[in-house]
């Protein structure tokens, strides 16, 4: 399969997927969007140069989810991103997820949701995989607090 065939059958099998996942730690559909397009356009024009092109994918389009966050809160001085209109109990979970370390977001988004290996996770955050069982056991445990607050 040439190179760019690859990609356009990784975007079709792996893209609403990841676009859930970007959303579900963003919080934001606009972040989510244009974090996936760029990783995909990115992965086009470096296609050569990628050993594992899913593995690269949802790594490339966490960081730009990320740094476009970090972006938007420096620039707004504001950490927390808007709400949007959500059925529910979906806006219920992402202000909780929100409520979390950005790791421990991006641990639980990638390997709960988004069905990710800790190794996976792992080199998606920068660290080792002990690493990411802390951060999976610690969100969990903050989400399920914050969950049953919210309907206390």
């Amino acid at each position: 399969m040439d190179e760019r065939r690859r990609v356009e059958e990784l975007y079709r099998s792996q893209s609403r997927k990841m676009w859930r996942a970007l959303f579900g730690y963003s919080a934001d559909p606009d972040i989510a969007s244009d974090a996936l397009a760029e990783a995909f356009a990115r992965a086009l024009r470096e296609q050569d140069r990628i050993r594992d092109l899913r593995a690269w994918l949802w790594r490339v389009s966490f960081r730009l989810a990320t740094a476009e966050l970090r972006r938007r809160a420096a620039e707004s001085g504001v950490a927390e991103p808007p709400t949007y209109e959500m059925p529910e109990p979906v806006p219920e979970l992402v202000t909780a997820l929100r409520r979390l370390s950005p790791n421990q977001r991006l641990a639980i988004v990638l390997h709960d949701y988004a069905d990710r290996s800790a190794h996976d996770v792992a080199e998606t955050i920068g660290c080792s995989r002990a690493t990411v069982y802390v951060h999976l056991s610690q969100g969990r445990r903050r989400l399920k607090d914050l969950l049953e607050d919210d309907h206390a």
